[in-house]
């Protein structure tokens, strides 16, 4: 059997854990540059704020309804997810983390045991441990659990075991609801006649595979208790992977958009060593704003295209082939908003063609990365980095109502009085 524990509102509730004037309060967690709303408590729900509202359409009822706002504080939910995976590891060896907030466990409990007194024990450790609240799912695949744990966060009890006959469950679950289905394939779906989970659990596998694909067969498989997707075999390996943010500031330094995009290209340099490829290039740009006044000028981008000596995740050497670049799409005189890398060409490691002239380097390069990834997820994002990416950071984004870093900074641990 497999147990879905989702944090419930992750954000706010990590907010929480260390800031108690925020319990039974609205509260908004925003994006970068504390742009829109990303993360709601329920009190905030209950006023009709949607997800993604723009942060000032929200001031005006800050004061009329006690509205708390905090700015995204990533250093400290990564923090958490961490020590909450952990915590989970106690109930199983076999975690799955899919997500910031949210993980698979394999329960290594025989078929009659009480599952949904042992779904009560995780929400109740997590809890006490923690301080985080969390919904609990248990279902004898990773879809089905899915669907159990989207039920267990709105109970009481916080806890939902899928019975062994799951169609009155599924019949009320609209088919675009499940797992690795989604607004695309929903839409063909319906246009089969195929609404309902119940409906599509029904669906004969030839038909599905000739009319959809075999993700979605895996998926009518999961749905009739037959364990076929992986915890990350939803999504298909990036075709491009990009990272990109708009300015606390107008930046008008070359220094300080160079630090900037040598953060984004070592953001995302990690996250293409995590999925074990490597880019032929990189697409660099600079977006800018326009001008008014005497001397009227438009917005615009400016950006190049760096193709690498060698396909690549080396974060030192695809930053040395990219610095030399950047001068040449800078326009002096303008205030910049936004800096973005976006790599190009990926590939599989696994099919790479390697270099024969540069083994050694490669090699070496490999090994440096894998021990700074490493110690990165140990001890904290950045906690290794290069120098290009600065120190100081005036152009990084605005954040003005964070919260201390309660669990990864000595100098703000919190105080007992």
């Amino acid at each position: 059997m497999f147990a879905l524990v989702d944090c419930n509102n992750f954000f706010v509730s990590c907010e929480r854990v260390f800031d108690l004037s925020l319990s039974n309060r609205p509260v908004a967690v925003l994006s970068n540059n504390d742009g829109c709303v990303i993360s709601r408590s329920n009190e905030l729900k209950a006023l009709g704020v949607k997800m993604g509202t723009p942060f000032f359409q929200l001031r005006p009822l800050i004061a009329r309804h006690n509205i708390a706002a905090r700015s995204s504080n990533f250093e400290l939910y990564g923090d958490m997810s961490r020590r909450f995976i952990t915590t989970l590891s106690d109930f199983s060896p076999d975690v799955e983390q899919y997500s910031i907030d949210e993980a698979f466990i394999r329960l290594p409990l025989d078929k009659n045991a009480d599952y949904l007194s042992h779904g009560v024990s995780i929400r109740r450790r997590v809890l006490k441990w923690l301080g985080l609240p969390v919904g609990v799912g248990i279902a004898p695949t990773r879809t089905l659990a899915k669907i159990a744990n989207h039920i267990g966060k709105k109970i009481p009890e916080g806890v939902f075991v899928m019975p062994a006959e799951p169609g009155p469950v599924l019949t009320a679950l609209p088919v675009e609801d499940v797992w690795g289905i989604g607004r695309r394939l929903a839409e063909k779906l319906n246009r089969l006649g195929i609404r309902t989970a119940e409906q599509l659990r029904h669906q004969n596998d030839a038909f599905i595979r000739e009319r959809l694909n075999v993700c979605v067969a895996r998926t009518v498989m999961e749905l009739n208790g037959i364990p076929a997707l992986e915890a990350d075999s939803i999504e298909e390996p990036s075709q491009s992977i990009s990272c990109s943010r708009s300015f606390g500031h107008p930046v008008v330094d070359l220094r300080d958009l160079a630090e900037a995009v040598s953060t984004y290209i070592a953001t995302a340099a990690t996250k293409l060593r995590g999925e074990n490829q490597k880019a032929t290039g990189v697409n660099i740009y600079f977006q800018y704003y326009p001008e008014y006044g005497n001397n009227e000028l438009p917005g615009g981008t400016t950006g190049t295209t760096v193709i690498f000596n060698t396909p690549t995740a080396d974060t030192g050497a695809m930053l040395n082939q990219i610095s030399p670049a950047l001068p040449s799409i800078f326009i002096d005189g303008r205030r910049y908003k936004k800096a973005g890398a976006i790599f190009l060409g990926l590939e599989n490691e696994a099919n790479a063609v390697p270099d024969i002239f540069n083994a050694a380097e490669q090699e070496k390069g490999d090994k440096l990365y894998a021990v700074v990834d490493r110690l990165n997820r140990q001890f904290g994002r950045k906690a290794i980095f290069h120098a290009g990416e600065g120190i100081a950071r005036p152009w990084a984004m605005k954040r003005d109502h964070l919260s201390p870093s309660y669990t990864t900074d000595w100098t703000q641990l919190p105080v007992v009085k």
